[in-house]
C-alpha cells in the first residue's frame, strides 16, 4: 500500500494541472482493492480546506466529492466510519467540516465531549463551550 498526500488527491479530483493532474490520475487509478492507496485523516481534512478555499467548492460540491473520495474502492481512507459521521453532521451543520471531524473522532476515541471556544462548533458539531 502507499499513501497520498493532500496535493496529489487534489490533483486527481480536480484535473486542474496540465503536468500534475496526468500523473496523479495514472497513481490513483493504478491502484486496486487489493493493493489500494491510503489516504490519511489528516488528508481528507487539508482536501475538504484546500477545495472549499482555493476552489471555492460550495458545501453541495464538497460533500459530493468526500462522498466520491469515501467510495472509491482503490482508496482506503484512515478512520472512514469517522469521516462518514463527519460528513453526515457537516451536511446539517452550521461548523466547518474540520470541526465535524474533530468532534466524531473524539467521540469515537472514547471522549465524552470536545471542548471549545468556537461557539458555531458548539452549536453544530456537538461540542462544549469552555466556560
Amino acid at each position: 500500500m502507499i499513501a497520498l498526500d493532500t496535493n496529489v488527491v487534489v490533483r486527481y479530483i480536480m484535473q486542474d494541472d496540465v503536468k500534475q493532474s496526468p500523473m496523479a490520475t495514472r497513481l490513483i487509478e493504478s491502484r486496486s482493492a487489493a493493493s489500494p492507496g491510503f489516504v490519511p485523516i489528516v488528508v481528507v481534512v487539508e482536501l475538504a480546506w484546500v477545495m472549499s478555499s482555493a476552489y471555492e467548492l460550495d458545501k453541495r460540491q464538497l460533500i459530493a466529492a468526500l462522498e466520491g473520495l469515501l467510495r472509491t474502492k482503490e482508496l482506503v481512507v484512515e478512520g472512514a466510519e469517522t469521516v462518514w459521521k463527519a460528513l453526515r453532521l457537516y451536511q446539517s451543520a452550521n461548523a466547518d467540516f474540520a470541526d465535524c471531524v474533530i468532534g466524531r473522532s473524539a467521540s469515537a476515541h472514547g471522549c465524552e465531549s470536545t471542548m471549545t471556544f468556537d461557539r458555531d462548533a458548539a452549536k453544530s458539531a456537538g461540542m462544549t463551550l469552555v466556560a
